[in-house]
């Protein structure tokens, strides 16, 4: 009975490095999972480990690949635009309820926070903020079952690697397109805060596109201009 209540709490461990290691870009798409290796990496028993790797397995991030055994999942250039569409749309919904629902000390918070995210520049703290700044605007929407399911989201998201926010001038635009949403919550304005997280979103789906149309094995493989 003892193992089993030690290897719960080592296995969230193990889950929670693994996912900070995949939003680091330390693990990337295709990278093999082995048991025995991410144990000694860890300092913990292989049990924990594997319980990890089915929660990951669970999230639609790991997959078991014939005669290979788990890997980091590899999506496509379909599936990363379907991503992207389904975050504009849940992200956008949050800031549609956070101008009906946030108070003013939350509003003025986010304020803060994006304002903080601006002294930072491309420092790495800022792509932390960034993150709880999302985080913040989900939690002054108050909908519990929209939480879920943006966080359900942004685990997938993961394996795209490190945040859009690492291009050069990437950062400095999203803390401008922050305060159009922020303007429009303050305002209490549902429909063009809704409008503008949507075009936030988009121009990060922007610099992922170009991102991906320079890698030779992620090509898009049919005619059209998402730009």
């Amino acid at each position: 009975m003892t193992s089993t209540d030690d290897s719960a709490p080592q296995g969230n461990s193990a889950y929670a490095r693994l996912l900070t290691e995949l939003r680091e870009g330390r693990l990337n798409p295709g990278d093999r999972l082995r048991e025995t290796e991410l144990a000694e990496r860890l300092g913990m028993s292989r049990t924990p480990v594997r319980e990890a790797i089915r929660q990951l397995e669970g999230d639609g991030i790991v997959t078991h690949v014939p005669r290979q055994g788990a890997s980091i999942r590899t999506l496509d250039y379909a599936e990363v635009m379907e991503l992207y569409e389904m975050r504009a749309v849940l992200e956008g919904t949050a800031a549609r309820l956070a101008a009906r629902a946030a108070s003013d000390i939350e509003i003025e918070e986010l304020f803060e926070m994006n304002r903080q995210m601006a002294a930072l520049g491309n420092d790495p703290e800022a792509f932390i903020l960034n993150r709880q700044f999302h985080a913040a605007l989900l939690d002054a929407a108050k909908n519990r079952f929209l939480t879920r399911s943006i966080q359900t989201l942004q685990k997938a998201l993961m394996i795209l690697g490190p945040t859009t926010l690492t291009d050069s001038d990437r950062g400095r635009q999203a803390v401008e397109e922050h305060f159009g949403v922020l303007e429009a919550i303050k305002a209490r304005d549902t429909a063009l805060a809704e409008a503008a997280m949507r075009a936030h979103i988009e121009a990060a789906q922007r610099v992922r596109v170009r991102a991906l149309r320079a890698r030779p094995d992620q090509a898009p493989s049919f005619d059209g201009d998402l730009l």
